[in-house]
C-alpha cells in the first residue's frame, strides 16, 4: 500500500517536471522575441534618421512599446505557469519525503513550543521530530497558527466531527489538495507580516486632498489631451494647449507624490501575491463539496465574491506598479494622470470591500488546517477516525495503536480499553520496557483525534478529554528553578486543572524522581489517592512497585499494567507489549552490568 502511495506522487512529479519544462521553453522564445522588437525598433530608428522622418520614429516606438507589453504580459503568464508546475514538483516530493522520513519543507511549529502547556512539550507536538513536522501542510501564517490551534486543545464532539467529514472528502480530492498547495506554495517564504500589514493599510483611509474633482478630472484628462494632439496637426494653438495639459497632469502627480508613495510601499510588493491568493480562493468557490464544512468555508468566499474581488484589487495594484517603468510611467501620467487614478480606483475599493477580507483569509487558513489532516488520510488510509464518546465517564479505547512518530517497521502496536468509567492505572515495567512511549502513544493519538484527524490504530474511541503530561520535568536555572520544585510546579498545575477543567487525563511518568525514594513513594501515593477523591482519571508509569499495591487498597478503582522482558542467555529481550497485572522482572541490574557494574545482591 504505502510503495502505492509513493508511486502515485512519482507519476504526478513526472507529469508536473514536463509541465515545468514546456512552459520553460516558452518562457525563453518569448525573451528572444522581445529582443528581437527591440531590434526591430533600433533598425526603424536607423531608417527614419536616413531618410529624416520623425514619423516612422513616432510609428515605430508605439508599435513596439505595444507589441514589447504584449510580450511581457504573455511571458508573465508561463512565467507563473513554470513556476506553479516547480512548486507541485515540490509539494509532491515533500509528500514522499513525509512517508519515507517524516521530513517537511513547511513550518515544524517551533513557535508554539511552550515547556508550561499541559502536554505538548512532553508528547513532541511542536518542533524538530515532531507530530505539528509529520502533518503540517500549511503555507500562510494564519494557517500555520490555525493548525498549532487546533494542536494545542480538544475540540468539541461537533467540531471534530465535521473536520473528520471534510478530511474524508478532501482525501477523494488529492488532485485539489495538492493543486491548491502548490499555487500556495509561494506564501512559505513571504514576509511573515505582509498579510498584517495589508489588513492595517486596507483598514485605513489614504485622506487624497481633492479626490473627488481629481477623480472627475481623471476621467476627462485623456480626451482633452488627445483631442489637442489631433488640432495641433491643425493649429500651432492647439500644439501648445497638448503641451500644457500634459504639463498639468504632471504637475497634479507630483504634487500628489505623497500619497503615490504611500499607497506603493504596500502596492509593490502585494500586487502577484493577492494574484496567488485570487487564484486559491476561485478553486475553493469552484470545487464541488459535499461535507458540511467545506460547504460552509466555500459558501463564505462565494457569499463575498471573495476571488473577484481579490482579482480586481490584484489588478488595480499591479496597474499602479505600471509607473516603476520610467518610460510608461511618464506617457502614462501625462495622458491619464495614471497614478491618481489608481490611488483612487483603490481607496474606492478599499472603502466598499476591506472589512471582510480578513474573513476570507481565515476560510484558506482552515482549508489549510484540513489538508494538513489530510495528508495523514492519504499517505497512512490504514489508520482509522476515532468514534467521539458520549457519556458522564472517560471512554478511552484502542485496538492495535502505535506512536505515529515511530516508523511502521519499528513500532509495536498495543491495544488499550477503557469504557465510560472512572480508573487510574498504575504502569510498572523494566527499564526501556515501553512504559514511557506507551504514555506518549496514548497522549499523542489522543491529540490527533480531538483536532479532527485519523490516528495510528485500527480502532479508537475517545471522550473530549484534556490530556495534562507529567514526564520530561526539567530544571531551570533561568528562573532558578530545581527539579524538585519543577515537579511541585506541574503536579499543581494537574491538580488545579481537575478542579476546574471538565474531563482531564493525566499521564504520569516517574513521580518525584527529584527526591529520596522513602519521599517518593509517600509523596506519591499521596498524590495518587487525592486524585482518587476528586474522580480523576489517567495513567502512572512508575518503577516503584509499592505503587502498584493501590489496588488492592482501591480494587474498583485502580487497575495495574506492566511491561516486562525475558532474558535468555544473558540476553534481553523486549516485545513492548503491555499487560495486566504488575511486573515482576526488572533489569537494572542487567544493564548496569553490560558498562561494567556487577551489583551484589544483599
Amino acid at each position: 500500500m504505502e510503495q502505492d502511495i509513493i508511486n502515485d506522487y512519482r507519476q504526478r512529479i513526472l507529469s508536473a517536471q514536463e509541465q515545468v519544462i514546456k512552459y520553460k521553453k516558452l518562457v525563453n522564445t518569448y525573451s528572444l522575441m522581445r529582443l528581437g522588437v527591440f531590434g526591430l525598433f533600433i533598425v526603424a530608428v536607423s531608417v527614419a534618421i536616413m531618410q529624416d522622418n520623425f514619423n516612422i520614429i513616432a510609428i515605430a516606438f508605439v508599435i513596439m512599446l505595444l507589441c514589447f507589453a504584449w510580450l511581457v504580459s504573455k511571458q508573465s503568464v508561463f512565467e507563473t505557469q513554470k513556476k506553479y508546475f516547480e512548486n507541485l514538483v515540490q509539494v509532491n516530493e515533500n509528500e514522499i519525503s513525509s512517508i519515507t522520513s517524516h521530513a517537511n519543507i513547511y513550518d515544524n511549529g517551533t513557535r508554539f513550543a511552550n515547556e508550561k502547556h499541559y502536554y505538548t512539550a512532553d508528547l513532541d507536538i511542536f518542533g524538530p521530530a515532531s507530530l505539528y513536522q509529520l502533518i503540517n501542510r500549511s503555507a500562510t501564517i494564519p494557517g500555520i497558527n490555525k493548525l498549532g490551534e487546533w494542536l494545542t486543545a480538544p475540540s468539541a464532539k461537533a467540531t471534530v466531527l465535521l473536520r473528520q467529514d471534510a478530511v474524508k472528502e478532501l482525501a477523494t480530492k488529492n488532485d485539489w489538495k495538492l493543486d491548491v498547495q502548490a499555487s500556495l506554495y509561494f506564501a512559505k517564504t513571504e514576509d511573515t507580516d505582509q498579510l498584517k500589514r495589508l489588513f492595517t493599510y486596507l483598514g485605513l483611509p489614504l485622506n487624497l486632498s481633492g479626490e473627488k474633482w481629481l477623480g472627475t478630472y481623471a476621467k476627462i484628462a485623456p480626451w482633452l489631451l488627445s483631442a489637442a494632439i489631433i488640432g495641433s496637426f491643425f493649429s500651432g494653438y492647439a500644439k501648445d494647449i497638448a503641451v500644457l495639459i500634459g504639463f498639468v497632469n504632471m504637475a497634479l502627480v507630483f504634487s500628489k507624490a505623497e500619497y503615490i508613495k504611500k499607497t506603493s510601499m504596500i502596492a509593490d510588493k502585494i500586487g502577484s501575491t493577492l494574484a496567488g491568493y485570487a487564484q486559491v480562493f476561485k478553486k475553493a468557490e469552484e470545487q464541488q463539496w459535499q461535507s458540511a464544512r467545506c460547504k460552509d468555508l466555500a459558501q463564505v468566499l462565494i457569499a463575498g465574491k471573495t476571488s473577484q474581488r481579490i482579482k480586481d484589487l490584484s489588478v488595480l495594484i499591479n496597474k499602479l506598479n505600471y509607473h516603476l517603468n520610467i518610460i510608461v510611467g511618464f506617457l502614462l501620467n501625462v495622458f491619464f494622470i495614471w497614478d491618481i487614478r489608481q490611488i483612487i480606483a483603490i481607496e474606492d475599493w478599499k472603502r466598499n470591500n476591506h472589512e471582510s477580507l480578513e474573513a476570507a483569509f481565515e476560510v484558506i487558513a482552515e482549508f489549510e488546517a484540513l489538508m494538513s489532516l489530510t495528508s495523514l488520510h492519504i499517505n497512512y488510509p490504514e489508520w482509522a477516525f476515532p468514534q467521539i464518546a458520549d457519556g458522564d465517564g472517560y471512554t478511552l479505547t484502542a485496538t492495535e495503536l502505535a506512536h505515529p512518530l515511530i516508523y511502521p517497521n519499528n513500532r509495536v502496536d498495543n491495544d488499550y480499553e477503557l469504557e465510560n468509567a472512572f480508573h487510574i492505572d498504575i504502569i510498572t515495567g523494566s527499564n526501556m520496557a515501553g512504559k514511557s512511549t506507551f504514555l506518549r502513544t496514548i497522549g499523542i493519538n489522543t491529540v490527533l483525534a480531538l483536532a479532527g484527524a485519523p490516528v495510528c490504530a485500527s480502532r479508537m474511541g475517545v471522550s473530549v478529554i484534556t490530556i495534562i503530561s507529567y514526564m520530561r520535568i526539567k530544571d531551570s536555572l533561568n528562573e532558578s528553578t530545581s527539579t524538585f520544585k519543577a515537579e511541585l510546579d506541574r503536579l499543581q498545575m494537574l491538580l488545579a486543572a481537575v478542579e476546574t477543567e471538565p474531563k482531564i487525563f493525566f499521564l504520569i511518568d516517574e513521580m518525584l524522581r527529584g527526591t529520596n525514594s522513602v519521599d517518593k513513594y509517600l509523596g506519591s501515593k499521596a498524590v495518587i489517592e487525592q486524585l482518587i477523591r476528586k474522580n480523576a482519571v489517567g495513567m502512572v508509569a512508575t518503577h516503584d512497585l509499592q505503587i502498584a499495591h493501590l489496588e488492592q487498597k482501591y480494587p474498583s478503582y485502580v487497575r495495574n499494567y506492566y511491561f516486562d522482558i525475558q532474558v535468555k542467555d544473558g540476553e534481553m529481550l523486549f516485545d513492548y507489549k503491555i499487560k495486566h497485572g504488575e511486573c515482576k522482572t526488572f533489569n537494572a541490574s542487567l544493564l548496569l552490568k553490560q558498562i561494567g557494574i556487577d551489583v551484589d545482591a544483599e
